[in-house]
């Protein structure tokens, strides 16, 4: 059976780069509603970017220790297919918006995600990322991936410094359901760069052929 890993760009900021990233095979796009990000995006340019973006394409809007409202306020105005939340939200937080959402972990020491999928089991999905202290993710950084179970009971999302030069080693490595890279494609911070994209998404196939022949 074909191995299938999910990609999604995240920290798009504008239109044409959602589409590009979309047309060179990404499945999801990130939005970043999280104001001291260089990645930030206003309701106006978030609608801006979907409205650009054709069909079949998860949209997913990063948030972090917003409150209820601000969070809302973005649900009401912008068609997202997924939450995802970057900070210190709780199981019932996160679940209280009527929408499937990933919650990302910081990978730092201690941390099990065996208990962190019990505690979120009603996660579409965990997202592991390199802890930081203060910046929840987005540094372009990379943790030990070896502290990362073989068998967990909700689909894992890798994330935490990926680029073109690591990620087929992190999915041979791991086998997660999808990967999720921000800085690792990036021009300069917030601006994708088309040849990184490609690079990226290549390397994503490039395991999948080789996961597929075991």
């Amino acid at each position: 059976m074909m191995h299938k890993t999910r990609i999604k760009i995240c920290g798009i900021t504008q239109p044409d780069h959602g589409v590009e990233a979309v047309q060179l095979g990404a499945d999801a796009i990130g939005l970043v509603f999280y104001p001291p990000s260089p990645r930030f995006v206003t309701i106006e340019q978030a609608k801006s970017i979907v409205s650009a973006l054709p069909p079949f394409v998860t949209i997913v809007g990063l948030f972090v220790n917003a409150s209820k409202d601000e969070v809302n306020n973005v649900i009401d105005e912008i068609p997202l297919s997924l939450l995802q939340f970057h900070g210190d939200e709780d199981e019932s937080y996160c679940h209280s918006f009527g929408m499937r959402y990933i919650k990302a972990v910081s990978m730092k020491e201690g941390i099990d995600l065996h208990q962190v999928c019990e505690q979120f089991s009603s996660a579409a999905g965990i997202l592991v990322d390199s802890y930081h202290p203060g910046i929840p993710g987005g540094t372009g950084e990379k943790f030990d991936w070896e502290r990362i179970p073989k068998e967990l009971p909700r689909p894992l999302i890798l994330a935490g410094g990926l680029d073109e030069s690591n990620v087929k080693i992190s999915i041979l490595s791991v086998s997660p359901y999808a990967v999720d890279v921000s800085s690792g494609v990036e021009a300069s911070k917030g601006v994708k760069d088309s040849v990184k994209m490609s690079q990226f998404i290549r390397g994503v196939a490039e395991a999948d052929v080789q996961l597929s022949q075991h």
